[in-house]
C-alpha cells in the first residue's frame, strides 16, 4: 500500500515537472522582451531597440512552425514559437508608433514659426514600393505585417511542393534553430570590436545563458529533434564566450576605443 502511494506521489511530482518545464519553456523567451516593451513605452523612445531583432525571431519561428509539418517535435516548442511571433509583432508594433512619432515631434521642432499653421507631413516607406533601401525600415506597422504575411506565404508554398524531400525537411529546421542562435554574435563581435562589455548588461547575459541552458536540457531531455539541442548548445557556447568577454576586458582593459554608446545587439534586446 506504501508503495503505491510513493508511486501515485512520484507520479503526481513527474506531471508537475514537467507542466512547470513546459510553462517556462513556452513563454520563458519573451521574458527579457518585456522590460524592453516597458522601457520604449515609458521613454517614447525606441532607438535603442533594433526592430531586426524582430526580423530574425519572426523567421526564425515560422521556419520552425514550418518544419513541424515535416518533422514532429513537442507541442511547447510549438506553442514557443506562436507566443514568440505575437510578442515580436507586438514590439514591431510600439517601435513604429513611437519612431512615427517622434519623426513628427522631429519636424514641428524644425519648423519656423511662420510656417506652424501648414500640415506636418513625414514620408512613407511602403512595403509595396519594393525598395530596398527601405527594407524593414518602414513607416507603418502593416507593412511589416504585409512583410511577414508574404514570407510566411511563400515558405508554406515552397514547404508543400518539397514536403516529401527529407533534406529539405532537415535542412529546413536546421536553418530555423540556427537562425535563432546565431542571435547572440552580433554583441560578440561587438565587444572584440571596442575591446570593452561598457553599456552591455551582464544580468542580462547571465539570463541568456540560464535560459539557453535550460533550453538545451529540455531539448536533450525531450527527445527534440538533433538541430534543436545542437543549436541550443551553440547559444550556450555564445553565451559563454560572452560572458568570458566580461571577465577578460574587466580583468585586462584594453585600449580605449573612441565611443559614445555600446553599441546595442539583437538579442541583448
Amino acid at each position: 500500500m506504501d508503495e503505491v502511494v510513493v508511486d501515485q506521489i512520484m507520479n503526481v511530482a513527474h506531471q508537475a515537472v514537467s507542466w512547470i518545464a513546459s510553462v517556462a519553456i513556452i513563454f520563458g523567451g519573451v521574458v527579457p522582451y518585456i522590460p524592453q516593451y516597458r522601457d520604449i513605452r515609458r521613454t517614447q523612445n525606441a532607438e535603442g531597440f533594433s526592430t531586426y531583432v524582430c526580423l530574425v525571431l519572426l523567421v526564425a519561428n515560422i521556419l520552425r512552425i514550418l518544419f513541424r509539418f515535416g518533422r514532429f517535435f513537442e507541442t511547447p516548442l510549438l506553442w514557443q514559437s506562436i507566443i514568440m511571433i505575437i510578442t515580436m509583432l507586438i514590439m514591431l508594433n510600439l517601435c513604429t508608433s513611437v519612431r512615427l512619432t517622434s519623426e513628427l515631434n522631429t519636424k514641428r521642432r524644425s519648423f519656423t514659426a511662420d510656417s506652424k499653421d501648414e500640415e506636418i507631413k513625414v514620408s512613407k516607406r511602403l512595403f509595396l514600393d519594393f525598395d530596398r533601401n527601405y527594407f524593414w525600415s518602414w513607416s507603418g506597422f502593416v507593412d511589416y505585417l504585409q512583410c511577414v504575411l508574404a514570407f510566411t506565404v511563400l515558405a508554406a508554398y515552397v514547404t508543400y511542393l518539397l514536403l516529401d524531400s527529407v533534406l529539405f525537411v532537415e535542412s529546413l529546421g536546421f536553418l530555423a534553430v540556427f537562425t535563432e542562435a546565431m542571435l547572440g554574435t552580433p554583441q560578440l563581435y561587438c565587444n572584440f570590436q571596442n575591446k570593452s562589455t561598457e553599456g552591455m548588461s551582464i544580468k542580462m547575459v547571465l539570463m541568456w545563458t540560464s535560459g539557453d541552458t535550460f533550453k538545451s536540457g529540455y531539448f536533450l531531455l525531450t527527445q527534440a529533434p538533433v538541430q534543436f539541442w545542437i543549436c541550443g548548445l551553440l547559444q550556450v557556447c555564445v553565451d559563454l564566450a560572452i560572458l568570458f568577454q566580461v571577465y577578460f576586458y574587466s580583468r585586462f582593459p584594453q585600449k580605449p576605443v573612441s565611443h559614445t554608446t555600446h553599441t546595442t545587439s539583437a538579442k541583448a534586446l
